[in-house]
Formats: C-alpha cells, structure tokens, sequence
C-alpha cells in the first residue's frame, strides 16, 4: 500500500494497461503542479484525461483529495455516462460537477485528450467582467479571438447542461465560463496545463492593469491580429519542451505523485 499522508492508496501500475499508466502519472503531476502554481481550490475543481487507448473512459480526481496529495493511482475511472469504473478505497466519490463539465468536453470532442478547470481570483474576476478577457499583454493575444464564453446558469451540476457547454466551447480549445472560472483543453495533459498557466498569467496582468486607475495601452488592431497569427500558426504545440523540466521539478520537491 502507498501511505500518503493519512490515507493509504493501493498502487495501480501492473494492474492497467501503460497508456493509461502514463496518463495518470501525467495527470497527477498536473495537480501538484497546479497547486504549486497556486491554481488549486483546495478539493473544488477538476483536471482530467481522457483514457488514451479506452477513449470512453476518463481520469478525475476523488471529490475528497487536495491537489497536492492526488497520485497516479488515486485517480477516478470513470465512463462518459457516469459509471465509477475504479475507485480507490477510499471514502471519496465522483464530484457531479466534475463528471458533468468534463464528460460534456469528452463526449463533443473526440481531439480532446485532457481538460483543465480552475477557480482562481484571477479567472473568476475576468469572467466576471463584461470585456472578458482584452488583448493587453503578448500573453493575452495568445487567447485572444480564440477563447470561447459560456453564460453561468449556476453550478453544472446537471447532466441535462452538457450540450449547452460542448455548443459554447465549439472546436475551440480556451473558454472563460462566466462569473465561474476558466477552462482549458488539449491533446495532452501537458498542452492543457500550459495553456491554463498562460490564461491565468493573463488574466492577472489585466486585473492588475485595471487596478491602476489610469487608461488602458491597448495594441492596435493590426498588432493584436499578427500576434494572434503568431500563436495560431505556431511551430510546436504548447506543453511538451515544458513538460520534462515541470517533471524534475516535481521529482526534487515529491515525486510520490507517481505512486
């Protein structure tokens, strides 16, 4: 058994296939990280992947565990109907939020192989503000023109909910879901949090440039749109030369994430 903390968690690796293995090694990275980049909401909000070679099932935290004690084994199987396919023993179950936000990004998005959700002060004010996110920074333009909105109609609790999100997010890959937090989504784990790392930055500086009291610089119209073109046509995809390095630094800090 793998003691962490309090809890006591049977290991997984032997017992699935080494896709999934690797995805929930991933995946549970992304919330250490996610709470060392001081993006967690204690146990509220989720971070999934869709399971590479069962692509009707996805990974998501238990509704009970902090991001930094998540581990590879500790995570969620779940189907994109609803049904608990492994659970780890403990008290903790599947948070109806979670299963309906993320089977609703899964079920509409067969590209889409992780998804990041978020609750920060920053993503929270910006989408609670009309403007929404503004071309302000090199940053924000990476967002800009692509993000999509989806109007707050209260917790997403309902499964019912589900087609109105996966119309809101479209083909799109960034989504500020109003007067709620940010979303992400990526072909990876690691685009997905990269994504939200730089959402979240941006969102920042704009909170703090308004703080100012003073009038906005904001880039003409044609800079904005060769700087979205930039990131549109880029050479990479985002996540991946960032990955490694995020890994030793989680390695040098705890690597139990990979328990």
């Amino acid at each position: 058994m793998t003691m962490h903390g309090a809890l006591r968690i049977a290991p997984l690796q032997g017992s699935v296939s080494a896709a999934e293995w690797q995805a929930r090694v991933d995946l549970a990275a992304c919330y250490r990280l996610c709470e060392s980049y001081g993006m967690s909401d204690m146990i509220y909000t989720h971070i999934t992947a869709r399971v590479p070679d069962s692509p009707g099932h996805f990974l998501i935290n238990p509704n009970g565990m902090l991001f930094g004690e998540i581990t590879a084994s500790s995570l969620l199987k779940v189907s994109l109907e609803g049904e608990i396919l492994y659970k780890p023993d403990l008290p903790y179950g599947l948070h109806p939020a979670g299963f309906t936000i993320h089977s609703a990004i899964y079920r509409a998005r067969p590209d889409a192989m992780a998804a990041m959700h978020t609750h920060t002060v920053a993503g929270m004010a910006v989408s609670a503000l009309k403007c929404g996110l503004l071309p302000l920074t090199q940053t924000a333009t990476r967002f800009y023109g692509r993000i999509a909105y989806h109007e707050f109609r209260g917790p997403e609790r309902d499964p019912s909910e589900r087609d109105s999100l996966a119309r809101s997010i479209g083909k799109l890959d960034y989504c500020i879901l109003r007067n709620h937090g940010l979303l992400t989504l990526g072909e990876s784990v690691p685009e997905a949090f990269i994504a939200m790392w730089g959402l979240e930055r941006a969102c920042q500086a704009q909170l703090q440039a308004m703080a100012c009291n003073t009038e906005l610089n904001l880039p003409p119209d044609d800079v904005v749109a060769k700087s979205c073109e930039m990131y549109t046509s880029g050479s990479r995809r985002y996540g991946l030369l960032e990955w490694p390095g995020l890994l030793r630094k989680l390695d040098m800090q705890d690597p139990s994430y990979r328990d």
